[in-house]
């Protein structure tokens, strides 16, 4: 099998490789191709792992023609290309036309809904595609299936995240994966899924107080924009349960969650807007944010304290089984473990590997799926605890 993982030297790009060329493989790999713009990083990748499958294919994400070349003779196109980057679709669309099967990364539901729209022309070309398949969305959309799956009839599903970071506090923000993502989630409005019908929340909203186990205790939730509240409570097997309410809420630590309000108070949250400076240059807020950050990390690295990251990925399910209320939950946590240590955020590149191989292990099937459509549970959590995730399920 030929993997290209398109952004393969980027922040979860990288843990995809890694995972993919792990001895935690269900397939036979013979190539791993690493796409990227960033020549000096995919080398130190490659010469970190000394993979002799791995092979470095240079790549501008705004050339059609470097896609293209990218894809040739893949088995699967792993696109984990940032998506607020703007090249989504155009790799999406390269993949169709190559033939080659496509997994992504999702991110914040912003082509979901015109993605799905291509699910004829995938399907009569015979390709598959499952977009969305990192954490979340990814496992999180499998967690809900979990869920769904026991209930004989759906009130609602509540999905949640939440991250806890123990030790020393770090004086320098640190974010927890790409700084657009993060701004977005605080900044834009979400879809969320309410009365039978999606309805638009502001920023900032749905607030909740859930008291939680150690380390997290007591977590105060926000609705955030993803796309699990998209496709979830569509998805063949739980809409037909008569579900009335899905929606997803976010919990970031608390101090770095004050800091992200901060800047999204002081006006970062338009980051694609420009502003003109008193030089008269004129430079976006997210490039001058992610420039500042990125300056400020490596100038105090030896500021930085060792910390310990926690998160859990949780679902509750509300409903009926043989007629008798019932509550599902279904969680997933992702405790530190010397295994994640060369990883940026293992559990989002974890199950971008764990998704392409499931995809290339059995039969396909062509058409653009969301995770929970496509994934089953049983083939599913095993692999997440084969990479030392904790994976339960309770009904009540």
């Amino acid at each position: 099998m030929k993997i290209s993982v398109l952004g393969g030297a980027g922040m979860m790009g990288q843990g995809i490789v890694r995972d993919l060329v792990s001895d935690r493989a269900i397939v036979a790999i013979d190539e791993v191709r690493i796409c990227d713009n960033h020549r000096p990083r995919m080398e130190a990748l490659r010469a970190e792992l000394g993979d002799p499958r791995i092979v470095l294919v240079d790549l501008d994400a705004s050339d059609a023609g470097q896609i293209e070349a990218a894809l040739a003779g893949a088995d699967l196109c792993v696109n984990s290309v940032p998506t607020l980057a703007g090249h989504q679709m155009r790799i999406f669309a390269a993949a169709l036309d190559a033939r080659v099967p496509y997994i992504d990364l999702g991110g914040l539901g912003t082509f979901t809904v015109k993605q799905l729209e291509w699910r004829d022309r995938f399907r009569e070309a015979g390709v598959t595609a499952v977009i969305g398949v990192g954490a979340d969305p990814g496992m999180s959309n499998v967690i809900c299936r979990a869920v769904a799956d026991r209930l004989d009839e759906i009130d609602s599903i509540n999905l949640y995240w939440a991250a806890e970071l123990v030790g020393p506090e770090n004086p320098v923000l640190v974010p927890p994966y790409s700084v657009s993502t993060v701004l977005a989630e605080y900044a834009h409005p979400s879809t969320q899924f309410h009365g039978g019908r999606h309805v638009t929340c502001a920023p900032l909203t749905g607030i909740e107080v859930l008291d939680l186990p150690e380390p997290w205790g007591r977590c105060e939730f926000m609705y955030s924009p993803h796309s699990e509240q998209l496709t979830v409570p569509l998805a063949e097997g739980i809409r037909e349960k008569g579900i009335g309410e899905f929606t997803w809420k976010l919990h970031l630590p608390h101090r770095e969650h004050e800091a992200w309000v901060g800047l999204v108070k002081a006006g970062f949250g338009d980051f694609d807007d420009e502003v003109t400076l008193r030089s008269g240059a004129r430079v976006k807020p997210l490039e001058v944010l992610e420039a500042l950050i990125a300056r400020n990390i490596e100038r105090n690295r030896d500021r930085i304290p060792a910390q310990d990251s926690h998160e859990i990925h949780f679902a509750i399910g509300r409903g009926r089984i043989g007629g008798k209320a019932a509550t599902v939950r279904c969680e997933v946590v992702v405790a530190p473990d010397p295994l994640y240590a060369p990883y940026v955020d293992a559990a989002t590149s974890m199950n971008a590997s764990i998704a392409a191989q499931l995809i290339l292990a059995k039969p396909q099937r062509p058409g653009v799926f969301a995770p929970e459509e496509y994934f089953d549970v049983a083939s599913y959590f095993p692999e997440l605890e084969k990479r030392k995730f904790t994976v339960r399920i309770a009904t009540e």
